[in-house]
């Protein structure tokens, strides 16, 4: 059953206490980074960027709240560290150290501090903000055009 965006949101908080008590670096990528700027009106997951580095961390944080499901390897990517979570039939990607493989190039794109932009307050937690100019790269080097032209027609209107 497809859950509601009030339900994922639920699990968005869950997990952000968490990364934030255990100091972890994290930041909200993909279509719910283009959500909470406005530019789509819906998400399908969370895509929760994380520093590699605390990828062991996260997922002894996460298994005990959900179901991980099995990696599945893709041609696309050589990520360091890849997971997906099912946490109250919410699913949850979580990337570190991501890596896209385009043209032949693999383009080693790990999270950085200085691409997390900025951030709110969502339930008295923090959330931060991937970059939507680091964005508009990696969906062009996953060659997801509509997405990325999005992102261009924002910046054009000043909106990053």
């Amino acid at each position: 059953m497809t859950k509601t965006k009030e339900e994922k949101l639920q699990v968005l908080v869950q997990l952000a206490e968490l990364f934030n008590e255990h100091e972890i670096q994290w930041a909200v990528g993909g279509s719910l980074l283009l959500y909470f700027k406005g530019l789509v009106s819906d998400f399908h997951d969370l895509d929760l960027m994380i520093d590699e580095q605390a990828g062991e961390q996260v997922a002894q944080l996460l298994e005990p709240l959900g179901t991980r499901r099995p990696f599945i390897p893709s041609p696309a990517f050589q990520t360091r560290c890849f997971m997906e979570f099912l946490i109250e039939g919410v699913e949850i990607d979580v990337i570190g150290g991501l890596a896209i493989v385009s043209e032949g190039h693999v383009h080693e794109l790990p999270l950085r501090s200085e691409e997390i932009e900025e951030g709110f307050s969502l339930e008295g937690q923090r959330i931060p903000l991937h970059s939507l100019r680091v964005w508009e790269i990696y969906y062009t080097l996953m060659g997801r055009t509509e997405k990325a032209e999005i992102l261009r027609r924002a910046q054009k209107k000043a909106i990053f």
